[in-house]
């Protein structure tokens, strides 16, 4: 059995992939560098190889082929990123039909994950708990006004397609035209660059600023829904699914609305989070992500996002992440088959397990479970 990886060489993902692989007993995998796959070419694969498709990274030369050329570090261009991505995704997916390479991960299904209003339309339809999304806007005016026809003064911006928190934006308004604004974009000559300080605009004509610059790439906007915290710090959960188990999960603590590790957020105790919930609660924290996952039957790995709501007794789904494995050094949940394993590991045994005797399937678990509705 051999492994080859559309990646970045040299990146920690790639790195601790191969490491697992090793680990299992098995080849150093291949690694196809995105940016061959971007340069028009395509790639090529050997017959019967698997093929997990994993991020393009931070790799400059594959985000100028993506958004074209600039600051790697900049907010925006988007819509071209997504464009240029799933075009890849096309080529791979046809490269691995000709050589008859199985896909760990569904190009498709990623192509959903990373457009945030689709992956919600999916939860939603499939009975998956998200926060209620307001009707799409076009610029800052018109979201204040989808803001006061929902009746709520606090949302999440997002932009239709990204990752790492890049450009989302906290949005909260108070009577007097009060307004606070809290994201990781920090003003540039010529818009925006993303930044690990998470700060607050608190003046209307900033906080129209930033939402006008990032609204030409498409908006997904949210209702903000609080979340519970533990000493002080709001929390939420990444949970990654191996083949439809729950089977590694990370508490994201901040004193801010953005929970992400690199932007200041730290891990938090899991034990305390389980306490907090009970039994009972944990195991219906774990469905509603594995019934996420379900949603993308394709796909080997998922990483969900887990909003844990004030109360501690309802939950919704945040994000569903092709690439949201990155968690080093975290091993799998006690008594479960991942015990021990990273998440890289984890994915490299749950192949191994289904290999034998019928070889990979094309589905890792089942269609989409209802589940409880958010209030």
């Amino acid at each position: 059995m051999t492994f080859t990886v559309v990646g970045t060489p040299g990146e920690r993902r790639t790195a601790l992939f191969a490491a697992a692989c090793r680990a299992a007993g098995l080849d150093e995998p291949r690694v196809v560098p995105w940016r061959d796959v971007l340069g028009g070419t395509g790639p090529e694969f050997a017959p019967g190889a698997l093929v997990r498709i994993d991020s393009p990274g931070e790799d400059p030369e594959a985000d100028a082929l993506l958004r074209g050329p600039g600051d790697p570090a900049r907010v925006g261009g988007g819509a071209a990123w997504y464009a240029a991505f799933t075009a890849g995704l096309e080529r791979i997916a046809a490269a691995a039909g000709r050589a008859g390479a199985r896909l760990l991960n569904d190009t498709g299904e990623i192509a959903v994950m990373f457009d945030k209003r689709r992956c919600h339309a999916r939860l939603s339809a499939a009975g998956v708990p998200v926060p209620d999304a307001l009707p799409a806007v076009t610029g800052y005016a018109e979201l204040r006004d989808r803001m006061a026809e929902a009746g709520t003064r606090r949302v999440f911006v997002k932009p239709a397609h990204g990752s790492s928190a890049s450009g989302v934006v906290a949005l909260q308004t108070a009577p007097g035209g009060r307004i606070r604004a809290v994201t990781s974009a920090a003003p540039a000559p010529g818009g925006y660059l993303n930044s690990l300080r998470v700060r607050a605009y608190e003046t209307e004509a900033e906080a129209a600023a930033l939402i006008d610059a990032l609204a030409p790439d498409g908006l997904h906007v949210e209702r903000w829904i609080p979340k519970a915290a533990l000493g002080g710090r709001v929390l939420d959960l990444r949970v990654v699914v191996v083949a439809g188990r729950p089977t590694h999960a990370v508490v994201r603590t901040s004193r801010s609305p953005m929970t992400n590790l690199h932007l200041g957020g730290a891990r938090g105790d899991l034990g305390a989070v389980r306490e907090a919930l009970g039994e009972d609660g944990w195991r219906r924290a774990l469905g509603v992500c594995a019934g996420a996952a379900a949603c993308f039957p394709g796909s080997l790995m998922v990483g969900v996002d887990l909003l844990v709501q004030i109360g501690w007794r309802r939950f919704a789904v945040g994000e569903v992440n092709a690439f949201g494995d990155l968690l080093p050094g975290l091993t799998g949940l006690p008594g479960e088959a991942a015990e021990g394993l990273d998440t890289y590991g984890a994915q490299v045994a749950a192949v191994l397990r289904r290999a034998e005797p019928q070889g990979v399937p094309a589905r890792w678990h089942g269609a989409g479970v209802r589940a409880e509705r958010p209030v």
